[in-house]
């Protein structure tokens, strides 16, 4: 089975993964996660959950402050999105990013128009073609966000493919040496960047002209949503659960094989469940919330670490028998209440151990099928959209994603996970402990 999964699956799943474009896109979506953090922390904010002091900061303005600084955040993701894909495949590539980077920031602009009514002085609703003449123009943020996720990606990933061509062909303007190298950097970026704009301003001439939109709305209607359907179903949730950990036992970082493919989707949901929970202060079925979510892969697919073994790191520390995994267990438990298990996976071992495969592979898919369930059937609240930092302690991540029931939930779920590696870690302990016992009875006897 090993030999199997090595030489057959692992190579052109790995080969697939180590694509400039999905490298690009893994490590350029990278950049997005501090601002949306931060923006998860006002969005709680101006949102609080506790009626009563959210009642108080609407009453003194802190809410709109909070708003504020959600807008400048969380609500411009794809604005991070896009500069940060672009600029890693250039950089990837050998060359100076950041002029690349601000070329898809720039692009990405530029195929969007003004969308949603407007209203002057005057209260009179400006309509969105007579918004540029009479305004003078802006930007419609509703695009910005999870909307103009995958829009976003695709104009980062051209851009940056383009833009490296062009360097890479030396189709640049080469100034004397004697010029500042900042100057000269500028005048490289020049010739590629010049041809990339107009491309995409061919794009947007062509998509006003023939369907009266943006290639942005055409793309979140025709592509978009269909992917955050297929993803948000039980199929979607089994099958990122069961992926994970299968990766891992073979020694491959799961996490981010299926992340660096899956997070634009599940983060996309996630922005859109928090622009609900902004609007309306509560995220259902019926104002379109989504369930399978980033923070549900987190908080009950990955948390406590690949595999969710906290519940097995417990056993170790407190009632194995063998030398090895209490000192396994208790070398783990710290990082553990971190979402750290390296130590559990390489130290136990839980890589290439047939032995804890099963519950390994089961937990997160019990776990985060139980969850979808529940949330569907309305006994789970729907998460909010709120992301925390991946280091979170599992309880209180709960509670900060999805109110009291989610941390009750979480906790539940966590405790589940020792009776679930229990009978499977009795066993390797017991064979463990047995030889022990025999090399220290050989030892003696010598």
């Amino acid at each position: 089975m090993n030999n199997f999964v090595n030489k057959t699956i692992l190579p052109p799943v790995m080969k697939f993964v180590n694509t400039k474009a999905i490298t690009a896109l893994k490590d350029g979506m990278i950049v997005s996660l501090p601002f949306i953090m931060v923006g998860s922390v006002f969005l709680l904010l101006s949102s609080f959950p506790y009626t009563p002091i959210a009642n108080w900061m609407t009453s003194t303005g802190l809410s709109a402050y909070f708003t504020q600084a959600y807008n400048a955040s969380f609500g411009i993701v794809s604005v991070f999105a896009v500069t940060g894909i672009a600029y890693v495949w250039v950089k990837n590539e050998g060359y100076e990013p950041l002029p690349a980077g601000l070329t898809a920031f720039v692009s990405f602009i530029l195929v969007m128009h003004p969308t949603t009514a407007v209203m002057n002085g005057t209260k009179t609703v400006i309509s969105a073609s007579q918004a540029p003449t009479l305004l003078g123009g802006f930007i419609d943020r509703t695009w910005l966000g999870g909307q103009g996720m995958i829009a976003a990606i695709i104009v980062g990933m051209i851009t940056g493919w383009i833009y490296s061509w062009f360097i890479k062909h030396k189709i640049t303007i080469k100034l004397p040496e004697q010029v500042p190298p900042a100057v000269s950097a500028s005048f490289v970026a020049l010739i590629p960047a010049f041809v990339i704009v107009v491309g995409w301003l061919l794009v947007y001439i062509l998509f006003d002209a023939a369907a009266n939109e943006t290639m942005t709305q055409w793309i979140y209607h025709v592509v978009q949503i269909p992917l955050q359907g297929l993803t948000d179903s039980f199929g979607g949730v089994l099958g990122v659960a069961l992926l994970i950990p299968f990766f891992w036992f073979f020694g491959v970082h799961g996490a981010i094989i299926v992340s660096g493919i899956m997070s634009p989707i599940l983060q996309a949901n996630a922005l859109s469940n928090a622009a609900i929970f902004k609007a309306d202060g509560v995220v259902t079925a019926a104002n379109g919330g989504h369930i399978f979510i980033q923070p549900l892969l987190d908080q009950f697919g990955t948390v406590t670490g690949s595999g969710m073994t906290l519940g097995l790191v417990i056993f170790m520390s407190f009632f194995a028998r063998s030398a090895q995994m209490k000192s396994i267990g208790k070398l783990s438990l710290v990082p553990g209440a971190f979402n750290i298990n390296e130590p559990t996976l390489f130290g136990l071992p839980i890589v290439l151990n047939p032995l804890l495969a099963l519950p390994f592979i089961l937990m997160p898919a019990l776990s985060m099928c139980a969850t979808y369930v529940l949330i569907q059937i309305h006994v789970l609240p729907y998460l909010t959209g709120v992301m925390v930092p991946w280091t979170t302690p599992p309880i209180i991540s709960g509670f900060l994603v999805g109110g009291w029931q989610m941390a009750i939930w979480q906790a539940i779920v966590i405790a589940a996970s020792f009776f679930v590696y229990f009978p499977f870690a009795r066993r390797y302990d017991k064979i463990l402990y047995q030889q022990e016992q025999a090399k220290e009875q050989e030892i003696l006897s010598k």
